[in-house]
């Protein structure tokens, strides 16, 4: 069965909706991308509705980092120290927005989406 975004079959009451028309190849979900910490960048490069392209960042080591004071530098992540939505991605070294990172500048907490927006930034924990 295909993964699709479009809305649930069920109500927030536990009713049933009726749907009026089958799913759609543009309702199509994609599989979600593990951006992994590793030594080289890799970036994937994706088509979307109407022939834009979204840049899925695959493998990263630096990350954009905000100090309280404003200040972005760019600095290089040594080890993801917490993850609150799935601390199974801890271990497997996978970045995530929310995920707490380990950087040379100290500890930050990642603000980007970096499947869905091909770079890393952060802020300073």
């Amino acid at each position: 069965m295909a993964r699709t975004a479009h809305r649930s079959l069920r109500k927030v009451s536990g009713g049933r909706y009726r749907s009026y028309r089958t799913k759609r190849k543009f309702e199509l979900a994609g599989l979600p991308i593990m951006t992994k910490l590793d030594f080289e960048k890799k970036v994937l490069v994706l088509r979307t509705l109407g022939g834009h392209e979204k840049r899925a960042l695959l493998s990263a080591k630096e990350i954009n980092v905000t100090d309280k004071n404003g200040k972005t530098t760019k600095t290089e992540m040594v080890n993801v120290v917490e993850n609150p939505a799935n601390p199974n991605l801890v271990r497997r070294n996978v970045i995530t927005k929310g995920a707490v990172v380990e950087t040379k500048l100290g500890k930050a907490r990642v603000t980007s989406r970096p499947g869905q927006e091909g770079v890393v930034n952060g802020i300073l924990v």
